[in-house]
């Protein structure tokens, strides 16, 4: 009778099952999920009553806002708006990279230009209405798994690499619209600088100083086919010229020699005007 006495005292202390299945870091409260009604395996959410200072975060009051870390990435605002729903009225729920200030990114300029972030665990901030929902919280106990997926089913594996690739198709009439909507946008722009350059020519600014621009200068005259094909006459010339010009050691040699007495004729020129321009500069009263 030892072994039933046993393993009755084991289901006695296994009161709190989900203290005991799903341990939480210090301060956070695991609340234990799962993918669906059919899964096997749990993931733990582990949350806790937001504190900060109101000025500091003036969107997430503290006694109505909860902070939720090891957000799967297959898990959306609205599945989790779902979850804690069944606490309280949810007001917003934000996703996050990281934990801090909401995430404010510029509004991307085009929808077919757009880095693909890496999909990873996430940060999220539930806002209830009321203060109901985090005291209801608080005071729940969850012994089993919330299910994720329940009512609105979340894509994952192959379904969902379907569908972000069809979704990652580009659309050639929404393209050319968009490419025709940026060059518009940008020829009104430079139609706009041009104007205000034209409006600010001649005109002094506040220093005094006027603005000088190439506009008034001649334009240059086309060349001809004749001017272009001496031209490149010319350039070959040159290159041929270059072509193993100091390749071998005799010709560094001869280059070396040339040199010197290319500076020794030019000196001896200096030379000379120097004299010429001494003899010029003397006195001669008579």
């Amino acid at each position: 009778m030892a072994p039933p006495r046993k393993l009755h005292r084991a289901s006695e202390s296994n009161v709190d099952t989900a203290a005991v299945q799903f341990p939480a870091p210090a301060g956070y409260t695991a609340l234990p999920v799962k993918f669906s009604e059919t899964s096997r395996s749990k993931h733990c959410l582990y949350v806790k009553e937001h504190k900060v200072r109101q000025d500091l975060d003036p969107t997430r009051p503290q006694d109505r806002t909860l902070f939720i870390t090891n957000v799967p990435p297959y898990c959306t605002q609205k599945c989790l708006s779902r979850l804690c729903s069944q606490f309280g009225p949810v007001q917003s729920v934000e996703l996050q990279e990281k934990p801090g200030p909401p995430d404010t990114p510029p509004a991307p300029e085009s929808k077919f230009f757009v880095q693909e972030q890496v999909p990873g665990f996430r940060f999220a901030y539930v806002v209830f209405r009321n203060r109901a929902g985090v005291h209801a919280f608080r005071t729940s106990v969850q012994p089993e798994p919330l299910v994720m997926s329940k009512g609105q089913p979340l894509l994952t594996g192959v379904q969902k690499w379907i569908t972000a690739y069809t979704q990652s198709l580009t659309d050639p009439a929404e393209l050319q619209a968009e490419v025709d909507s940026f060059m518009q946008e940008y020829d009104r722009k430079i139609s706009e600088e041009e104007a205000k350059a034209e409006a600010e020519e001649g005109v002094p600014d506040e220093d005094g100083w006027v603005k000088v621009t190439r506009k008034g200068r001649r334009p240059g005259i086309p060349r001809t086919e004749a001017a272009n094909l001496r031209v490149l006459e010319r350039e070959k010339r040159r290159r041929a010229q270059k072509e193993l010009l100091n390749f071998y050691a005799w010709q560094h040699r001869e280059n070396k020699r040339e040199h010197l007495a290319q500076l020794r004729r030019k000196f001896e020129e200096d030379k000379e005007k120097i004299a010429i321009m001494r003899a010029q500069r003397k006195f001669r009263p008579f």
